[in-house]
């Protein structure tokens, strides 16, 4: 059976409320949640791990100190027999996937945000993955959010563009 990964990114939270329904669920069906940082408030963090997964995040950018005490600026984490390494800000974008490469030589995916901007780019089985932000798309189309099956060595990312109308503040569908 294999292990369901949630991973998201930049959310950017004063409040954990403020998190959409789809990606609470989304987190609840997982095994493991990885957040990229930049999830702004000790308050998010705790509301991030009151919904019962395990958590492991880093800090970024624009976390209040409190968050940046607590947690780490980049960490390893293996999941079955694939390592992922997570940080916040992955550099310029030319060059990014060998640059990675190199500074995580035994990670099989680095995840991470900062852009808000989703993608997932593998070569050679080293995949880089940012989830973008479930909750500031600034210019990405879409809300975002990723998912991670693993099994065993293997592992399979997945984009998931989160429902328009299950967002915080968004206006009821018509009909």
């Amino acid at each position: 059976m294999a292990t369901r990964v949630a991973i998201l990114a930049d959310t950017h939270l004063r409040e954990p409320s403020g998190l959409p329904a789809q990606v609470a669920d989304l987190i609840r069906g997982a095994d493991l949640a990885i957040h990229a940082g930049d999830m702004s408030t000790v308050k998010t963090l705790e509301g991030l791990k009151a919904l019962g997964t395990p958590l492991r995040a880093v800090c970024g950018n624009v976390d209040e100190p409190a968050v940046a005490a607590r947690l780490p600026e980049e960490l390893i984490i293996a999941v079955e027999q694939v390592a992922f390494a997570v940080i916040h800000d992955s550099g310029p974008s030319k060059g990014r996937l060998d640059r990675l490469r190199a500074g995580f030589p035994r990670a099989d995916v680095v995840v991470f945000g900062h852009s808000h901007m989703p993608l997932h780019e593998t070569e050679d089985g080293f995949h880089i993955f940012n989830p973008g932000s479930p909750t500031q798309r600034r210019r990405a189309p879409h809300h975002t959010m990723g998912i991670a099956e693993v099994g065993g060595r293997s592992v399979e990312l997945e984009l998931i563009t989160l429902d328009p109308y299950q967002e915080r503040g968004s206006p009821q569908r018509r009909r």
